[in-house]
């Protein structure tokens, strides 16, 4: 086992706390109630209380972010972040807090996340279009209609010229994804579906139909990161960051230098070097699934197969709780929960799965529990990546 990061000072870092608040559908929760919920859950989970907690990260909600969330939990943290990179913010959040906690300026780091998309959505409180009002380099491609997914998709279409990849290799992420749901009770959708389903379904944006694409649901989630010193006061085993990375590629489409190659490709290349393991070593991963070909192309930039060969090596089963390489084992965006920014739900599965606490969809290897996780956050349209590599003592 890799040596945790350690500082100057000595100070290793571990995961000493993580929780789920209500998922899926929640109608009668505002999400500030989700980050309370969230965060009294992990403190709970650790067993310490909110006064060790003097570092603070939120991001997507209120106007002075984390200030207000900081407020209504009733927190004065003296080290705060909020940064905003999309869907990878919680791995880099995670990443920051880590170097602060290591280097002495902070001890114990909570980060909470909370969202009703969905029921916001449905009670016409806000819009899914992320384009409108565009301003800076976005609105220079709002009059061509580009939307989030439709950057995606063209992405998807360039790495199936390039490298052959199948539509029907993007509908297996989905299956196998559906799949690990079926075994965690907390997933919004559990019902098996097939590569046929994924298929035949109503085309979003070429060439995702409905399945290859994330669900909407509520929900939120919190992670506690201390130092060592609290280790022996938590009432389950930590999990020690071993290795960080961050990376930021582009904004507008035309600034990505190749729509097939992710930031993860840096990321997860700096942040295995900075644990000093290979992905080869790697248990189980946890990988943002917004669509279908995130989850393939990633793999590629994380070093799990080569380029071109993402499609080939999420054939047979091989991402599925009990496969070659387990991924998104609790059904992940696709299918379990993606109420906006799903980053921070990564690092949660990601814990349980190395503490053995995952129930029905808990990953074995040869009988014992895994040893090394990653988990590798996708911002914007590949804009952004963040990734994390944990383990156990």
């Amino acid at each position: 086992m890799p040596t945790p990061v350690i500082s100057r000072d000595g100070r290793k870092v571990a995961v000493i706390g993580v929780a789920l608040a209500d998922c899926g559908r929640v109608d009668e929760l505002t999400p500030y109630a989700l980050h309370a919920q969230a965060a009294r859950r992990a403190l709970a989970d650790c067993g310490l209380d909110r006064s060790v907690v003097d570092g603070f990260g939120s991001a997507g909600l209120g106007t002075l972010a984390p200030v207000e969330v900081a407020e209504y939990l009733g927190l004065r943290p003296t080290w705060v972040d909020s940064t905003a990179v999309g869907g990878s913010t919680w791995e880099v959040m995670a990443a920051h807090a880590a170097d602060a906690i290591a280097a002495g300026h902070a001890n114990a780091v909570l980060l909470v996340y909370g969202s009703t998309a969905r029921a916001d959505l449905k009670a016409g409180r806000r819009t899914a279009n992320l384009s409108f009002g565009a301003r800076g380099p976005l609105q220079f491609e709002v009059p061509y209609g580009h939307t989030l997914i439709a950057k995606y998709a063209m992405a998807a279409r360039r790495h199936m010229h390039e490298y052959g990849t199948t539509l029907e290799q993007l509908a297996e992420v989905a299956v196998q994804a559906r799949a690990n749901a079926s075994r965690n009770p907390d997933a919004m959708y559990r019902t098996p579906i097939t590569v046929d389903e994924v298929l035949s379904g109503p085309v979003i944006a070429d060439p995702f139909t409905k399945l290859h694409c994330c669900i909407r649901s509520d929900g939120g989630c919190a992670v506690l990161l201390a130092a060592e010193q609290y280790v022996p006061d938590t009432v389950k085993p930590p999990v020690w960051i071993l290795g960080t990375g961050e990376c930021v590629s582009h904004s507008t489409m035309s600034e990505w230098d190749d729509f097939t190659v992710s930031p993860a490709a840096v990321s997860g290349r700096l942040a295995f070097a900075r644990a000093g393991i290979r992905p080869s070593d790697i248990d189980v991963a946890q990988i943002y699934d917004a669509f279908t070909y995130m989850t393939l192309v990633t793999l590629e930039d994380l070093g799990f197969c080569g380029k071109g060969e993402g499609g080939a090596f999420a054939a047979d089963g091989r991402l599925l709780t009990d496969g070659e390489l387990p991924v998104n084992t609790d059904g992940g965006g696709l299918s379990a929960c993606h109420p906006g920014m799903r980053g921070l739900f990564l690092l949660v599965e990601a814990v349980r799965q190395l503490r053995g606490e995952a129930g029905g969809h808990q990953v074995r290897r040869r009988g014992r529990l895994p040893q090394l996780a990653v988990a590798s956050g996708t911002g914007g349209w590949f804009c952004s990546s963040g990734t994390v590599v944990l383990g156990r003592d």
